[in-house]
């Protein structure tokens, strides 16, 4: 199978798995905060974004704890940073979840963030890729890591129209901080 052409601007879907957690002892899930490792990926993913000039013109971030912070981090990194929705759908989803919400984007955004959790995103992003860039659809399949970005690429009027199969994923990435 091959990514479709299709008709419109060119629009990216940047995905962004929140940076690693920690798992402190009788901390529901949803409230678990980052761990250290985490608070180091997390501003590293912004300036990531940054480099790849794949700033978004907005943010869908989870509202699990870790995710919100990972997003705060790398926001933080950019001089202005996009309007973010705080969105619980994106919260334990699956592949249809994360399709609608995304389909709910205004036709305006032509780069969108999603902040948010695996195995949902991995698997969005697979769903959506018709082909890959050199080995990045392998590098998915093999392990889509805390702090790892996707750029999904594709033209259309509306994000209505994304459709599985339907875009170019054009690169991945880890954000890795390096200890002091």
């Amino acid at each position: 199978m091959s990514a479709r052409i299709g008709a419109g601007p060119l629009r990216r879907l940047v995905v962004l798995r929140h940076a690693k957690s920690a798992w402190p002892d009788g901390v529901a899930d949803h409230e678990r905060p980052l761990a250290p490792r985490g608070r180091r990926d997390a501003p590293v993913a912004g300036r990531t974004l940054a480099e790849a000039d794949c700033l978004p013109d907005l943010a869908l971030c989870s509202t699990a704890v870790r995710a919100r912070e990972t997003w705060e981090l790398a926001a933080a990194q950019w001089g202005t940073p996009p309007p973010v929705r705080h969105e619980p759908r994106l919260y334990a989803a699956d592949v249809p979840d994360l399709l609608e919400v995304v389909r709910e984007t205004p036709s305006e955004v032509e780069t969108l963030l999603l902040v948010g959790h695996n195995p949902g995103l991995e698997e969005l992003v697979l769903e959506l890729a018709g082909d890959g860039l050199d080995d990045a659809l392998d590098q998915v399949r093999t392990k889509f890591p805390t702090s790892a970005i996707a750029v999904l690429a594709w033209h259309g009027t509306t994000w209505r129209a994304l459709a599985p199969g339907m875009a170019l994923l054009t690169g991945v990435m880890v954000a890795r901080g390096k200890k002091k």
